[in-house]
């Protein structure tokens, strides 16, 4: 048997494409203590009512998982169409909206190509965009928030996609209808403009960014949402996204053939006819963010200050004696995890979901006592 000559090899093993080696691996909400204690976990913008009580009923009731589940999760996508007034065949679910949003990129860009977003948005993009070769692009935000001059300033030739999350995570800054409409007029046709809704259902009501409607009429939008924030259902990893029948059918190229389980699309279908679950998370979550706002607010005079928020979860920077990781420390010794993101940025700063009125009471009483003896 012929050898190969391995002399000029440079190493001897495969070696991944350098644009993969660039990624830094999504960190996920810690849910325990560094002595390993478990931890009341509002670092992840799970719901802390858990779920539908009719979607965990469905997921127990739902087939044998010795048999594929539904590929086009065609039952789900006529419920999510019919309750958003969108054409079923212009939806594709996906396994959470994660997948969907690292498929873009594969489908739309590549090497040579950009990917932007604004400062302080969902470390997913990037990810997404060098995961295919492309080069993601920064845009500056305006104190914390989505600059929409800033994006189209960094727009260029190579640009193919461009990110909004709206609300913005982990700022959870919102731009108005407006807004949008104007980014999107202000990009390329051949630029696909990615609205990212995973906190939409969280908006008051009557509140509306438009991105639904731009998807319906724009043939260069798409919209993407989630089941694992309001909905309760994380852990069954079900997202959908909608826009021209073109979009769509490029997504369905590529994603997954099976990639929404059976227990997944039964909760999922299940949750969407429980609005009254949805409803009450909606009413339970502006109740204790603006709670929690105020608490925050009051300590101004020590450096704390709130980012507004339209999410259901609140960031706060620390600007004075107080530092985020002393903060950060304080509140695991009390019980709560909560998430510190200096790789991105935001040292200075703490995301902390709205849980439970007596966990955001215990939070803020944390906070304000860290803040007076001037830790």
């Amino acid at each position: 048997m012929r050898r190969r000559d391995m002399s000029n090899a440079p190493t001897d093993r495969p070696e991944a494409k350098p644009w993969i080696m660039g990624i830094h691996a999504y960190v996920p909400g810690q849910a325990r203590a560094a002595d390993g204690r478990e931890l009341i976990k509002l670092s992840a913008n799970e719901n802390p009512l858990g779920s539908s009580p009719a979607a965990l009923a469905a997921r127990a009731a739902a087939a044998a998982p010795s048999s594929y589940p539904d590929p086009d999760s065609r039952a789900l996508r006529a419920a999510i169409g019919a309750l958003h007034g969108i054409d079923p065949a212009r939806i594709v679910c996906g396994t959470g909206s994660d997948e969907l949003l690292n498929l873009i990129p594969q489908a739309f860009a590549g090497q040579g190509d950009e990917v932007l977003f604004s400062r302080f948005s969902f470390v997913v993009y990037d990810i997404a965009a060098r995961r295919c070769g492309a080069t993601p692009v920064e845009a500056p935000d305006n104190d914390y928030a989505t600059n929409v001059d800033a994006l189209l300033a960094a727009v260029t030739p190579r640009t193919r996609v461009v990110y909004v999350a709206n609300p913005n995570n982990p700022t959870g800054t919102y731009l108005p209808a407006g807004e949008l409409a104007r980014l999107h007029a202000g990009l390329p046709a051949d630029v696909l403009l990615v609205i990212d809704q995973a906190y939409s259902e969280y908006l008051a009501d009557g509140e509306d960014d438009g991105g639904l409607a731009l998807a319906a009429a724009q043939s260069n939008v798409l919209v993407t949402r989630t089941f694992s924030k309001i909905y309760g259902l994380a852990g069954e990893r079900i997202g959908w996204a909608t826009g021209s029948p073109y979009l769509v059918d490029v997504l369905n190229r590529i994603r997954g053939p099976f990639n929404v389980t059976q227990s997944g699309q039964a909760a999922a279908l299940a949750a969407l006819g429980d609005q009254g679950f949805v409803a009450s998370s909606r009413d339970h979550n502006a109740r204790e963010l603006a709670r929690f706002v105020g608490a925050i607010e009051a300590l101004g005079n020590h450096g704390l200050r709130a980012v507004p928020s339209k999410a259901n979860f609140l960031l706060v920077l620390f600007e004075g004696a107080l530092s985020a990781r002393t903060a950060l420390d304080a509140l695991a010794e009390a019980g709560y995890a909560v998430r510190h993101l200096p790789g991105q940025g935001l040292g200075h700063a703490l995301r902390i979901t709205i849980g439970r009125r007596e966990d955001m009471d215990t939070i803020a009483a944390t906070l304000r006592q860290l803040a007076e003896q001037g830790a």
